[in-house]
């Protein structure tokens, strides 16, 4: 079993997925990752995954992935997950969740992930790490571009040779 510090690991991914943040401040400051209730997160809505911009290193691309984040009230989100193959056979997850780090299990499809854990460390900034039967499944960062119309998704795993990877997708915004 692979050593990990979780404080570390923590700080790690939070200074990671605040760099990714386009015209936005690197490091967010302690205290003020909360938005007031009469501020919406950019994340609300629905998001396409930008097919013509999928890594070169990922594979037979999907014929269509749909992001939806609704706040459900409570201060909880629920995020939905679309993904529909080329045969138009379409995979649904979903889970409902505090942006608090601390995980709930997944709904629908579990064939990558029977639970998350999500945190926000900066308004436009979403820390997701995804497990399966208690096992590190893969950490992904979510960073809303400065004018709210791109969503960069950063998915981080290890490959079959066990060596780290970062992959990065694009979503435009659909509602």
């Amino acid at each position: 079993m692979p050593y990990s510090h979780p404080p570390f690991m923590t700080l790690l991914l939070s200074l990671a997925a605040a760099a990714l943040v386009v015209g936005e401040p690197a490091v967010a400051q302690a205290g003020n990752v909360s938005q007031s209730a009469t501020e919406q997160s950019p994340f609300l809505g629905e998001w396409e995954l930008d097919l013509t911009r999928m890594p070169d290193s990922y594979g037979p691309p999907p014929k269509r992935v749909i992001y939806t984040f609704e706040d459900v009230g409570g201060g909880k989100w629920r995020t939905k997950v679309a993904i529909t193959a080329p045969d138009d056979s379409v995979r649904h997850m979903a889970a409902k969740f505090r942006r608090d780090g601390k995980a709930v299990p997944g709904e629908g499809d579990t064939s990558e992930a029977d639970s998350v854990a999500v945190n926000a460390p900066a308004p436009n900034v979403l820390v997701m790490s995804l497990s399966k039967n208690k096992v590190l499944g893969s950490v992904r960062a979510y960073a809303i571009s400065a004018d709210g119309k791109e969503m960069t998704e950063s998915a981080a795993n290890i490959d079959n040779m066990g060596a780290p990877f970062v992959r990065n997708f694009h979503f435009k915004r659909v509602r």
